[in-house]
This record gives C-alpha cells, sequence and structure tokens, in this order.
C-alpha cells in the first residue's frame, strides 16, 4: 500500500537546517509565517486548514534538498490564485526569483483539466511550455500534485479519474525523465489505486501474502553475498528493495504473467563508496552465482538520458530462484532517487540551476520540448502532445554513433529515426545503415549498446514509405516537411488550374479576379498566407477552389446585386409614384407610408425589417407606428392585429447610406473552429456586428449561433446569408423572428 508522509511546519524548518545556512533558513521560515496568515480562516475541501496543503508541498521539496527559493516557494504557490496577495507584493517581500516561481504556478492553475480530447491536448501543451521555461516551477509543480494525489479521497469520483490520468499520462512521465524515482513510483501507485482499484488490492493482498516468505529470502541472499563480498573489504551497504505495485501490474499485463511468475520481485541494492566498487562487488557477485543472459544491463557506462547510472543483473541466487541485484555509487543512488533535484546544488547559500554531468550534456527535458514547440510550430496540439509522449516519454533505447557519441530514442525505434535525430539531411539522405558493421535494412528495430553508422548519397531523397517505417512523430514530421517542400511547385499549379476552372464555371474572368494582391489579400485571413501559399493550399487540398473564389468576387458580386436591386425599387416607386399624393419619408427608418405624416415609425424589434422586405405597418395605442415584416410571425398568428394594419413601403434607397440591425441564426454541426469561421465570415461581408451568442445541444453534435449584424438591404443581406451557408459545416441560416 502506498504510504504518504505528513509534514509539520518544524518538520520542514528542521529538515531545511540540515543543508542551508540560518540566513537562508530564515527566508524559508518567514515565507511560512506569511503563507499561514493570508491563507488564515481557509479550507480544504477536506475541512483542514488550507496552510497544511502549502506545508507538505514545502516538506516535500525540502526532502529532496531543493534551494530555498523554491522551498519557500512551495509556501507561497497559492497565495496569488487564492488570496489577496499580488505577484508584486511576493517579489518585495521574498525577491524576484521567487515571485517568477510563483507566477509561474498561479498561470499554470488557471490551465483546468477539461474532458474534451482537443481542449485538453491544447491544456496539456501550455502547461508543458510554461514549465519548461524554469526548471523550479515543475520541481514546485510536481511537489503540489503529490500532495494533492495523496487527498485525492476527498474529490468526487470522476475528478479522481481525472486528475488520475492526468496524472499518469503526464506528471509520472515528467518526474520519470527528470529521474526523480522517489516522486515517480509513489504517482504512479496513487494513480492506479484510483484508475483500477480492484486490480492495485489484489496485488497489494498478494504481497502482504508473501510478505515474510520475501523478506526470508531476502536476508538469506543479504548473508550469502555479504559472504561473497568479504574478500574484498570494501565499505558498502546492502538491503532489499521493494518492487512498487503500478510497476508490477506493468510486468503481468506486458509478459502476460501472474504474480507467482514475475521473478524479478526479488531484489538486492548494493551502494558503494566508488565506481571501481561498483564492478569489483559484481565480479564477486557473478563469480558466487551464474548470472542469467540478457539480464545484465551497464547503465554506469551507458546513463540514461536522465542521468541514472547503476549496474544491473539477475542471477540464479540461493535455492536456484532468480535474484536481481542493483549496483551503484552513493551519488548514483542520490541522482536514482531525486534525479535533477539532486544536481541542484546548494553550496554556502548559492544555487546553481543545473550542473552539468561529466560528458558536459545538460539534462535537456525541456529543451526538447520547446524545441519541439518551435520546430513544429504548424501542427496542432494532439501532435504535439503525441511527440512528446512518443518521443520523450516514453521506454528508451541507446545507440552509439561510430565516435561514440551516445543517443537515446523511445523503444521501438529504426535507423531511419536515428538519421533524422543525428540531422535533418543525414536523413533526407540515407541510403542504408550499419549496426555493429553490419548492415541492416532501415526499418531494423534498434537495441541498447547498438553502435549506428548511417550511410548517405547526396542524389538520395526519402520515400513516401518511411512515413510508416519511421516509430517518432519527430521522424515522421520533417518527412512531411520535406514532402510538402518539394511539392511546393506542383500544388502552387495545380490550385492555380483549380480556381481558374472555378471562376470560369461561374462566368468570371480569372485574369480580373486573380491578382497577385487580391490572392494575398485573401490570403492573410488565413494564418498570413501569402498568394502562392494560397494557392498551394487550394493543390495539396488545405483550402477550397469555392471559398477563394467567394472571397474574391465578393465585392464585385455585392456591386452587382445592390444595383439590380435598386433598380427593381426604383422602377417599383416610380410604377406607384401617383398613389403618393401624401405623406412623407421617416428619416430615421426610411419607410413611406401613404396619406399620413409627422407620425413616429419604429421598426419592429421581433422580425427586424430591412429594407427590400415587404412589409406592413402596424397602428400602436400612442406609440406610432410599428413596421414588420408581412411574414412576420407575431402579425400572422395575432387576429387582434389585423384590423389596425395599413400599408407602408420603402423609401428610395439609393438615396440614403443607412445601416439596419437584422437577427440572424445560423445552425451547425458542432466542431473546432466552426464559430471562428462563421464570425470570420460575418466581419468581411456584414457592415458591422451586435452581439453574438453560441450554444451547443444536448448531445454536443450541433451548435448554434445567433448575430446581430448590420445590413444595408435585402440584397445585402441575402449574399452575406448565402456566403454563410457556405461556411463548411453550416447547414442552416435563417432569420429570426423572435
Amino acid at each position: 500500500m502506498v504510504k504518504t508522509k505528513n509534514f509539520t511546519s518544524d518538520d520542514v524548518i528542521k529538515m531545511c537546517r540540515g543543508y542551508m545556512n540560518e540566513e537562508h533558513v530564515a527566508k524559508v521560515s518567514k515565507a511560512y509565517t506569511f503563507a499561514e496568515y493570508v491563507h488564515r480562516g481557509q479550507k480544504r475541501r477536506s475541512g483542514e486548514p488550507y496552510i497544511i496543503h502549502p506545508t507538505q508541498v514545502a516538506g516535500i521539496l525540502a526532502e529532496l534538498k531543493m534551494d530555498p527559493d523554491t522551498v519557500s516557494s512551495g509556501f507561497l504557490h497559492d497565495v496569488v490564485e487564492d488570496t489577496g496577495v499580488t505577484v508584486e507584493d511576493v517579489d518585495i517581500l521574498f525577491g524576484s526569483d521567487v515571485a517568477q516561481i510563483v507566477d509561474g504556478l498561479t498561470k499554470l492553475s488557471k490551465v483546468k483539466y477539461v474532458a474534451h480530447k482537443d481542449e485538453l491536448a491544447e491544456n496539456h501543451r501550455k502547461m508543458l511550455l510554461a514549465m519548461a521555461k524554469d526548471l523550479r516551477i515543475i520541481m514546485v509543480k510536481l511537489a503540489d500534485r503529490l500532495h494533492n494525489m495523496r487527498t485525492l479521497q476527498y474529490q468526487t469520483p470522476d475528478r479522481q479519474q481525472a486528475i488520475s490520468n492526468e496524472t499518469l499520462e503526464i506528471f509520472a512521465p515528467l518526474a520519470d525523465r527528470l529521474g526523480i524515482s522517489a516522486i515517480k513510483w509513489e504517482l504512479e501507485d496513487l494513480s492506479f489505486l484510483y484508475l483500477k482499484p480492484k486490480e492495485y488490492h489484489k496485488i497489494a493482498n498478494l504481497m502482504d501474502t508473501k510478505r515474510e516468505e520475501r523478506e526470508g529470502y531476502i536476508q538469506e541472499a543479504i548473508v550469502a553475498v555479504n559472504k561473497a563480498l568479504a574478500e574484498l573489504h570494501l565499505n558498502y551497504e546492502i538491503y532489499g528493495r521493494p518492487k512498487h505495485i503500478y510497476s508490477i501490474y506493468k510486468k503481468m499485463v506486458n509478459k502476460n504473467k501472474q504474480f507467482d511468475e514475475l521473478y524479478d520481485l526479488l531484489a538486492l541494492r548494493i551502494i558503494t563508496q566508488t565506481v571501481q566498487d561498483c564492478y569489483a562487488v559484481l565480479g564477486a557477485v557473478h563469480t558466487e552465482w551464474r548470472p542469467i543472459p540478457g539480464r545484465f544491463k551497464d547503465y554506469i557506462a551507458s546513463p540514461k538520458k536522465n542521468l541514472y547510472q547503476s549496474l544491473h543483473t539477475t542471477v540464479i541466487g540461493p535455492g536456484t530462484k532468480p535474484l536481481e541485484i542493483q549496483i551503484r555509487t552513493r551519488k548514483m543512488h542520490e541522482i536514482a532517487e531525486f534525479g535533477v533535484a539532486a544536481h541542484w546544488a546548494y553550496k554556502e547559500g548559492e544555487t546553481e540551476k543545473v550542473k552539468v554531468d561529466a560528458t558536459g550534456k545538460r539534462l535537456d527535458l525541456f529543451r526538447e520540448i520547446l524545441e519541439i514547440q518551435n520546430e513544429y510550430k504548424d501542427v496542432n496540439a494532439n501532435d504535439f502532445m503525441a511527440t512528446v509522449k512518443g518521443d520523450l516519454f516514453s521506454d528508451r533505447v541507446y545507440v552509439f554513433t561510430p565516435k561514440g557519441d551516445v543517443y537515446d530514442l523511445p523503444k521501438g525505434s529504426v535507423p531511419l529515426d536515428f538519421a533524422y535525430l543525428v540531422h535533418t539531411e543525414v536523413g533526407n539522405h540515407a541510403v542504408g545503415a550499419k549496426r555493429n558493421g553490419k548492415i541492416i535494412p532501415l526499418d531494423t528495430p534498434l537495441k541498447n549498446g547498438d553502435i549506428i553508422d548511417i550511410m548517405t548519397a547526396s542524389q538520395a531523397k526519402p520515400s513516401h514509405d518511411w512515413l510508416e517505417m519511421v516509430k517518432t512523430t519527430r521522424a515522421r514530421n520533417k518527412i512531411r516537411r520535406y514532402f510538402k517542400s518539394q511539392e511546393r511547385t506542383e500544388d502552387i499549379e495545380a490550385g492555380r488550374q483549380q480556381l481558374e476552372n472555378y471562376l470560369i464555371e461561374h462566368n468570371f474572368n480569372p485574369k480580373e479576379f486573380m491578382t497577385k494582391d487580391a490572392l494575398a489579400k485573401v490570403g492573410s485571413k488565413f494564418q498570413g498566407f501569402g498568394a502562392e501559399e494560397v494557392l498551394a493550399a487550394i493543390g495539396y487540398g488545405e483550402l477550397s477552389p469555392q471559398i477563394i473564389a467567394n472571397r474574391l468576387t465578393e465585392s464585385y458580386r455585392r456591386q452587382q446585386l445592390k444595383a439590380a436591386e435598386d433598380q427593381k425599387i426604383s422602377e417599383m416607386l416610380k410604377n406607384h409614384q401617383s398613389s403618393f399624393n401624401k405623406g412623407s419619408i421617416d428619416q430615421d427608418t426610411g419607410v413611406y407610408i401613404e396619406g399620413v405624416d409627422n407620425l413616429l415609425v419604429h421598426l419592429a424589434r421581433c422580425c427586424t425589417p430591412v429594407p427590400g422586405d415587404p412589409i406592413v405597418g402596424y397602428v400602436t395605442q400612442g406609440r406610432g407606428i410599428t413596421v414588420h415584416r408581412e411574414d412576420c410571425t407575431n402579425v400572422i398568428k395575432n387576429n387582434s392585429m389585423q384590423q389596425r394594419l395599413i400599408e407602408v413601403c420603402w423609401g428610395n434607397p439609393s438615396s440614403r447610406n443607412v445601416l439596419y440591425h437584422t437577427d440572424l441564426e445560423i445552425y451547425a454541426y458542432n466542431r473546432n473552429g466552426v464559430l471562428k469561421d462563421v464570425i470570420q465570415e460575418l466581419n468581411v461581408l456584414a457592415k458591422g456586428l451586435g452581439n453574438i451568442n453560441a450554444r451547443v445541444s444536448a448531445d454536443d453534435k450541433t451548435a448554434t449561433i445567433e448575430a446581430v449584424v448590420k445590413v444595408y438591404n435585402l440584397t445585402n443581406l441575402k449574399q452575406l446569408m448565402e456566403s454563410l451557408k457556405k461556411v463548411p459545416d453550416v447547414y442552416s441560416v435563417v432569420r429570426a423572428n423572435k
């Protein structure tokens, strides 16, 4: 079962005093006092005083021996979000470093866990990019998440599932890549407890049932190891290493085995003083017991990406039972338990960021995250997270170049993935590969310790088959980018031809409308495309020729329709001029009322008529005349209104330049971006916008968008409605009748 610690503020200060100077202990103590004061009276969901949570976060950080600014930030990480304290206040009281960490954590707190897949991926991208800017932010965030997981029983079942899923997908892999196994395993076990409680308790009970037998065997093995090492006269520690519940579950699932069939549940860990002692112990162990072939790994000579170092071997131990043994130095053990935190040097009150290791390479997980974002700015959030999870958070395989440089890739990667990791041009011109001096196909899975040499040729180029061959998203994106670049000329020409054909089919002259400036103007509304980008996007199917043609001709079509409508209205007025021998045009509404003048006139809000609509006047009591559309449901259904209707007519619209409000209802299939597309179309054709409201149906499949638009007349309105119907996934556009 997962056992957790509960720290008091005195515990935290005592831990800090064990490795900090008094000045910095005082700073941490001040941070607690301040946090306790501003959180006073606040309660957690459990009913406990809120200060208990930041105290546990600070305690976890102190246990990792983090610097005073980071531990102080643990106490203060919620003060800006949950109290009246500002970032500027934190800066004045505790310095700019603490303020920056707290500010980063406050912004992270606004990235909430959501159920929708696309929104969730975007939230995770924002979170990772924010944390990648300062390693200390993720250290506090990991401590914060760990304590939240320790108290997850106070959340609803739905929240427990959601938070546990996010922890297992994002935070546990982050802790693993940072090498902080002390946090990683607890996050995994706690997540497993809430996601699969039956499986968790089954394994926990099996472990308890076999505990005495297991502990007896471990003690027998320790005695045998001590005897084997006695002649070496080394200074070392030895103890049994417990397996964690989630790791046991993964082994049972991945290897399709029952609990009793897992031989590596029995393990010893030997801590030595020097690297030489590690190999001396290994030799003695292999002399005493026969090693199992294929079960030896030397992570001292070839450290993992997260700087983990250790010797792993499995031998046929006492009683002919398999026994796993890990051998490492004290420093290696600290790194294995605390990862990057062990490199966060605190000396004489000074803090360095992350020390360089023996090879001069920095721990570069966050550099890689930022590199993925910078290199693939055009990919969506789901692709970004697939790259992070697949390329950075997966199990790793370590291979070498012929010069001895070590590279790590996701397990299952092939030589092509390695080639693109070395350099894009190496990948683009690869023709073959050698593994340990022997030629192998480019799709051969790589193994730990392989020496890989990529053979290239200047005339070689990628094949479309490579997209199915590579395993990393990084390599796949680079191959796609190559084809997109190489096929650009063909796409531009194909797009030009498609657009010309569409314009000709609809009686427009391509030379008149397909100018470079016109295409660039339209393209500026599509991610800032230039003229050639618009044509290329049509060529490879990202944009339809219909949408671009409509944008190119919209001004011309609007002018033509307005001229035709004005002519029609002018002729109607001319034909009926003799009947308009009395009355006047209302200057506010543009409505002519036969036989009446100097009377208050206003347009009905229920049907919002515009010039060109067939209209009728309703004589109100004390409010003049209200003008409705003839098809207004209030007029048609209300019999009492019929006796008070009078004939009205629009004045000559050609002499007016007045905008009229009208209400539209737009119905669409719900998808990400449909509201943006509708608003973009409204901005182009409407003469002005009022309120815009949107809602989705109960089943989340359809959306209704209500918009108040400004137009000159019915012709203008009809053109707008027709254009809206061409927006992808819009299936109906109607005028509202309230």
